[in-house]
Parts: C-alpha cells; sequence; structure tokens
C-alpha cells in the first residue's frame, strides 16, 4: 500500500530514470572490472575524487582547501600501496581535523570522518582487485550482492513497507527493505557461486547475508550525513539517484570491510581469494 499522502504512481515515479542509469552505468563498470589494470585503477580514483567533492560541498561549503586534503586520500588510496596508502590517509585525516577545528569550534563528527570515507573503500577496492587469481571474481561479486541488495531492498520496501527501519535517519528504510537486501544478496551470492564454481553455495550466500546488513548501514551513514545537513542528495551526477555517494555508499562499506576479511583470511597477495574462500 502507498504511505498516507502518497500516490501509487508518486512512489514508483523514479524507477523508470533509476533502472535507465543503471543499464548506461553497469556494463560499464562491469567491463572496467574484467579489464582491470591501470583502467580499474582510475576508475576508482575517479570515483574517490567526486566523492570528496561531494563530501566536502556538505560538510565544509566546499572549502577548497578540504578539497585538496580529501582529493589528496582518494588519490592516495588509489594509486599507493596499501601501507604507504593507510599513512598518507593517517596524515591527510590530521590536516583535514586540524582545518575543521581551525575554521569551526563546533566539532561536528561529520567535518573528521570525510577523508577515511573517500580514501579507505579505494585502498579496499584496488587491493581486492590485485589479487592475480580471483581479484576480478571478488570485485565482481561484490557489485552482485550489492546491486541485490540494493534492488531487493527497493522493491520489498515499496510493495511491503511496514515499520521503519531507522525512522529518524531514513523514514523510507523499512524492516522489509532490510530483509529483501539480506534474501537478494544471499541469492546472488549462491547463483555466482554455482555459476563460478568459486567457492560454496552456503558459505558465500551467509557471508553475503551478513554484508547485506553492512551495506544497508552504508546507506544509513549517508542519510544520517545528509539529514544532519539538510540535503536531499550528495549531488546530481546519476539521473535519477543523486551523486556518487548517493549511488556508492552500500558499496564503499562493503568493500571495506569485505578488504578486511579477505586481507585476514587470504592475506595481502591473495585478499581477493581470501574473501571467495569459505
Amino acid at each position: 500500500m502507498a504511505a498516507p499522502g502518497e500516490t501509487q504512481p508518486a512512489k514508483w515515479s523514479d524507477l523508470g530514470i533509476r533502472a535507465l542509469s543503471a543499464a548506461v552505468l553497469i556494463p560499464a563498470v562491469l567491463v572496467d572490472v574484467w579489464v582491470g589494470g591501470a583502467w580499474f585503477t582510475l576508475m576508482v580514483a575517479l570515483l574517490a575524487v567526486l566523492m570528496a567533492q561531494e563530501w566536502t560541498a556538505i560538510a565544509h561549503a566546499g572549502d577548497p582547501l578540504q578539497f585538496a586534503l580529501h582529493a589528496a586520500g582518494a588519490l592516495s588510496g588509489a594509486f599507493l600501496p596499501p601501507g604507504s596508502a593507510i599513512l598518507a590517509i593517517a596524515a591527510l585525516t590530521a590536516l583535514s581535523a586540524w582545518r575543521a577545528s581551525a575554521s569551526d569550534r563546533s566539532h561536528i563528527m561529520w567535518r573528521y570522518l570525510g577523508v577515511p570515507y573517500v580514501s579507505l573503500p579505494a585502498v579496499a577496492l584496488v587491493l581486492l582487485h590485485s589479487d592475480p587469481a580471483q581479484g576480478a571474481a571478488a570485485i565482481m561479486w561484490l557489485l552482485a550482492i550489492v546491486w541485490a541488495a540494493d534492488t531487493l531492498a527497493y522493491f520489498s520496501g515499496r510493495i511491503i513497507g511496514g515499520p521503519k527501519l531507522a525512522p529518524v535517519i531514513s523514514p523510507k528504510k523499512t524492516w522489509a527493505g532490510l530483509g529483501g537486501a539480506i534474501l537478494g544478496s544471499a541469492v546472488a551470492a549462491a547463483i555466482f557461486a554455482l555459476v563460478t564454481g568459486i567457492g560454496s553455495v552456503t558459505g558465500l550466500a551467509i557471508l553475503a547475508g551478513l554484508l547485506a546488513i553492512v551495506e544497508q548501514a552504508g546507506d544509513l551513514f549517508k542519510s544520517a550525513l545528509k539529514r544532519h545537513y539538510g540535503v536531499k542528495d550528495s549531488g546530481r551526477i546519476i539521473p535519477g539517484h543523486g551523486g556518487i555517494i548517493d549511488r556508492v555508499d552500500g558499496l564503499v562499506a562493503v568493500a571495506t570491510v569485505g578488504a578486511l576479511i579477505g586481507l585476514l583470511h587470504g592475506g595481502i597477495a591473495a585478499t581477493g581469494a581470501g574473501l571467495l574462500a569459505w
């Protein structure tokens, strides 16, 4: 049922443009992941810099120095070796925090989180993809479970509705949407394992279901940022989806956690295989 004051057509008014944007972007991303190498690194760097621009526009009123620091973190995450990248990100986070505290004594937490938020996912994605054995497969798997979570959350939330998940942060999110996200990710992971023969169906389905919760948490994190600053979208670059952060909020959370799991399970040389070996 439509929510009070919301007509049935209005509830689905963004579906067409969202689907069209996805139809254009998804094949381009998949080709880039498959080609890999410098092209994948450049795509990650571009996305991270665009995230830096959106974050600083929201949390730092477009301060050019903050954008420079955030963009430097984004590029460090994409292009430097992981250890060097972490050190650079830590230093840039400290400089950004100093700049934020010097210009505004309110000490709002969002002003201190931007550099790691835009930089660490870049480290994670490049690290996962750098695994020569299963790097591309690991990224494909992450994309599949995140896109499945987004899609099933969207439809189950609108069709089933019901109790709100976090009404203060994101009034449209429901527990049904979370359930759909978990189910969608688990099914996508199981199909991936069956088709590719990588990992176990049960193991990857369970891991994907858990990562779906991380994906939804990433979406709520972004929603909390936007609600604090009173903005509807992080940007306007993607029709029907808003900005880059609006589109990749779940992916950056899942990629970061996924890379950590892969690193602990497979080591720095086999992070992708470590993520999928369940």
